[in-house]
């Protein structure tokens, strides 16, 4: 006694919700993963599911979920039957309580659903945060599914899951390393004037180039150092509009190393540079990576 089919979705509602790897139909239950089908998701659990989807980064009330699953007359172990219908959604979406990417557990409170979630009605997608109007975690979810399309090499269902440690610390640390080209620069400012009246035909125009850039990097740099070191949940979406600019960037001083000619020598200098003319598409895999497998407080 007590499972009972699910409500019929309003005509307003949208059909599909996007999340992760996953797509769900609402008004089906029909779940695919990457674009592979799996195994329909029915009844308590696919309500409870719809409710989260919802309603993503609030927690809902094990109360909430009873008022929806059973009328107040209905004798049941709520509990019980609560935490199977949960625990069939994490099977169905390879979830788990322990590490969560998408159903979170709220001891003694409910549940909370953690990932982005991209609404599609009529064809047109919408994230459900800027629905709500939830601020900031809209407009990551809008703007990294835009651009897992684009063009830059990697499409973030492409990408391995990886620790958000991991992704957080090598972030970073590209970060500093662009920094330390900066600081070194501007640090050498007449020996690389020198270098430049030697090798090139308009050293005046790349010396002020070389300048311009490095001012420039060196804000980007420290904002984007400081959001990754401190979580700043908004990154990987601010970090991919910045992209055409970040790549624009990253290309030029990516020569930083025939600055260098003379120590290390021309083999090595055409070395470094190509590794460093891919450097801005792993900047851009990593936060995809990042969106890819969200913290549960939204953080990078």
């Amino acid at each position: 006694m007590g499972e009972r089919q699910p409500v019929s979705e309003p005509a307003h509602q949208p059909s599909i919700f996007r999340f992760g790897l996953f797509e769900l139909h609402a008004s089906t239950g029909e779940l695919r993963k990457d674009g592979k089908s799996r195994p329909r998701v029915q009844g308590q659990p696919l309500e409870v599911l719809l409710h989260l989807l919802t309603r993503p980064g609030e927690v809902v009330t094990r109360e909430e979920l009873r008022a929806l699953l059973w009328p107040a007359d209905t004798f049941v172990d709520y509990d019980h039957s609560l935490n199977t219908a949960v625990n069939k959604l994490r099977e169905a979406l390879s979830d788990s309580a322990e590490n969560p990417r998408f159903i979170q557990t709220i001891p003694r409170r409910g549940y909370r659903f953690v990932a982005p979630v991209e609404l599609v009605a009529d064809g047109a997608p919408q994230s459900a945060q800027s629905k709500k109007g939830n601020g900031s975690g809209s407009g990551s979810s809008a703007a990294v599914s835009d651009e897992k399309n684009s063009f830059a090499l990697s499409d973030a269902r492409d990408l391995p899951e990886a620790p958000q440690r991991v992704v957080q610390t090598l972030f970073s640390l590209i970060q500093i390393m662009y920094l330390t080209f900066y600081v070194i620069a501007l640090a050498r400012l007449h020996w690389v004037e020198l270098l430049l009246v030697q090798v090139v035909q308009h050293p005046k125009w790349i010396f002020a180039l070389i300048v311009t850039t490095a001012l420039i990097g060196i804000p980007v740099r420290l904002y984007l150092l400081s959001a990754a070191l401190f979580g700043y949940r908004g990154l990987p979406a601010n970090f991919l509009r910045l992209f055409p600019f970040v790549i624009a960037l990253d290309e030029l001083w990516a020569l930083a190393p025939f600055l260098s000619v003379e120590v290390i020598g021309a083999g090595a200098a055409l070395a470094v540079t190509a590794a460093l003319l891919y450097l801005p598409f792993s900047q851009r895999s990593l936060m995809l990576m990042a969106e890819r497998n969200p913290r549960p407080d939204g953080k990078i």
